[in-house]
């Protein structure tokens, strides 16, 4: 069915709805049935078909592609109902400049059912992402001539202040917002400059607070300690405004990392529950900004007159995230002076619980692919059949992964599972004898490597990164060829994804790491996935609580690998030693900027 999936896709343009049909009647409640019927109605979409597009969307079961739901949500306008905050909301989440979205968008505009102002709030959220081309696709919804401005801003900001910024209408000060944006995402700084120097006192008061908190989102990620007084003067804005101020979830966790440095590390708290209370209520339930809203909580008990509801209210949620499976789960019950949760072992698998995943054709199909290369094709497929499945029959699929060493598949299908959770299963440790001879060789943690292979690799031998990185401990070429000099060992390029050379070059490294950062897993993990050098200035500033300077690593991606390799280790730990995990002993005191007398190793690649 896969070749015949490709075969169609390949000549889309020139399909018509009876082979499309034809298509599904041959493969019907398969991933690839599936797969295409978002293709085609994306073909649908761009060939303005509303009939068949109408026909077709009600049988979409993944329904998981924004620019469809964005024609959807135009077939329903154009079938007379209303459909304003759900398209407002579909079209403000869009990253990209899209079809489907930009044609909801111009047609909710000439039926007057979108404003000005939300053109106007678009084009800030896409410039706040860093999508200018979104930007300009919204504001030529205004004008041609905004949309023009909108390039002219986005390639040279400095030069539209100096040429073009204004006041003189609502779309001009816009405009002028939005110049300061993108000059605050490259220089901060100059854009403070501007504000302080004439645009915050010309700018309306709403603007003035949106473009406060953009460079206050822009210091934050560039650590400067100026970037909580930058967020309390976007809020003294927004005050002045009279009305609260739509930032997105980004900018407010920005302005809790803020926050949470601020004042050489003592943190501004009541700052910190601010920014939270304004986030998105989903934004809110996440473990992160429940942790550290309590931690607020907590810190201002003090000086409540309420002091011990707000200590309860603290106390409650943090142990309503504490019998998760994440950082901030085990952040959390040690905080309450709690031991990190370990959930109970699920009673084992029977035959037919087992027989039963081996019999469901799209998992034996991922299986296939993926043994045959197709790593991306079968892990969709796989994907698409777990949907719909319980507990049980998602450990069984999980297991049927596991004993095909398929271990991203077997880890990511348990990790759904939500009352029945199987630690061993999402904490595996195939190639036990290779990673514990070569940890302990060198003086290593052994929990601490699988935590980091866990994230690296999800333990794929032939695993390959987009930008070159190999193996189970994802090397760089460059990485290993220098670790081998190093530590002396034989080496030629095709190594590389050798599996005991890959967990000897890694483990060496890491170890070069460890050291180099004074014993410091997290800084040491930041390191192996950001580079030595990023970390090294992430550390200057105030001394910090571990965990307060992985939360403001300004890498997303390195900040959730951090957090991520601690906390596997920690479970490892548990699971290899039979005590309760201690997620505090591997954070460490602190992380404070180098000392004079710290030899740093400018070489480790």
């Amino acid at each position: 069915m896969w070749p015949d999936y490709w075969e169609l896709t390949n000549r889309i343009g020139e399909v018509q709805q009876a082979e499309a049909n034809d298509f599904a009647a041959r493969w019907p409640g398969t991933y690839v049935e599936d797969r295409f019927r978002n293709d085609w109605l994306l073909e649908l979409g761009k060939r303005r078909d509303w009939v068949n597009f109408a026909a077709e969307f009600p049988r979409f079961r993944m329904n998981d592609d924004r620019e469809v739901t964005c024609y959807a949500l135009l077939v329903d306008h154009l079938g007379g109902k209303n459909v304003r905050d759900a398209a407002l909301a579909t079209w403000l989440a869009q990253r990209d400049a899209d079809d489907g979205c930009a044609l909801l968008a111009a047609t909710l505009v000439d039926a007057k059912q979108f404003t000005a102002a939300d053109v106007w709030r678009k084009a800030r959220f896409a410039i706040d992402a860093g999508r200018p081309r979104a930007a300009r696709q919204a504001a030529v919804l205004i004008s041609v001539a905004a949309g023009s401005a909108i390039t002219e801003l986005a390639e040279n900001p400095a030069r539209y202040m100096t040429r073009s910024a204004s006041t003189v209408s609502r779309t001009n000060a816009e405009l002028t917002l939005l110049a300061l944006m993108r000059m605050a995402s490259n220089d901060p700084e100059a854009a403070s400059g501007q504000l302080s120097e004439r645009w915050d006192r010309a700018l309306p008061n709403d603007l003035a607070a949106w473009a406060w908190a953009s460079v206050a989102k822009q210091s934050a990620m560039k650590l400067q300690p100026e970037a909580a007084d930058h967020f309390q003067r976007a809020a003294l804005s927004a005050a002045k405004a009279g009305r609260e101020i739509d930032w997105t979830d980004d900018t407010l966790a920005w302005k809790v990392r803020a926050a949470l440095r601020a004042d050489n590390g003592k943190a501004r708290w009541q700052q910190v529950m601010q920014a939270i209370n304004a986030m998105g209520a989903a934004e809110q339930r996440d473990a992160a900004w429940v942790y550290w809203k309590a931690r607020a909580m907590l810190a201002i008990a003090g000086d409540s007159q309420d002091t011990e509801s707000m200590r309860g209210m603290g106390r409650e949620l943090l142990s309503g995230i504490s019998n998760q499976v994440n950082f901030y789960a085990a952040m959390a019950a040690e905080q309450l002076g709690q031991a990190v949760f370990m959930p109970a072992r699920p009673e084992a698998l029977t035959p037919e619980e087992r027989l039963a995943a081996l019999q469901k054709p799209g998992l034996v199909r991922g299986l296939q692919l993926i043994n045959l290369g197709l790593r991306s094709e079968g892990e969709r497929e796989w994907n698409f059949t777990l949907r719909g499945m319980n507990d049980r029959e998602l450990l069984a699929a999980a297991q049927l992964a596991c004993d095909r060493e398929v271990y991203k598949s077997c880890i990511n299908t348990s990790e759904r599972t939500r009352g029945e959770i199987d630690m061993a299963q999402r904490f595996p440790t195939p190639y036990l004898k290779e990673v514990t001879t070569h940890a302990r060789e060198i003086g290593v943690d052994v929990a601490y490597v699988y935590g980091l292979i866990r994230q690296e690799s999800r333990f794929i031998m032939d695993a390959r990164s987009g930008v070159g990185a190999s193996g189970l401990m994802q090397l760089m070429p460059a990485t290993a060829r220098w670790t081998a000099k190093k530590i002396g060992l034989p080496y030629t390029p095709d190594l590389i994804t050798d599996r005991d050379t890959n967990i000897k070059l890694g483990t060496s490294y890491l170890k070069l790491v460890l050291d180099d950062f004074g014993g410091s897993q997290a800084m040491a993990a930041a390191a192996y996935n950001a580079g030595p050098g990023r970390p090294r200035k992430w550390r200057d500033g105030p001394a910090l609580e571990t965990a307060v300077w992985a939360e403001n690593i300004p890498f997303p991606e390195t900040r959730d690998y951090v957090k991520k390799v601690l906390s596997n280790g920690s479970y490892y730990a548990a699971l290899m030693s039979g005590q309760a995990p201690s997620l505090k002993a591997r954070l460490g005191r602190g992380v404070a900027p180098a000392g004079a007398n710290t030899v740093e190793n400018k070489d480790l690649p």
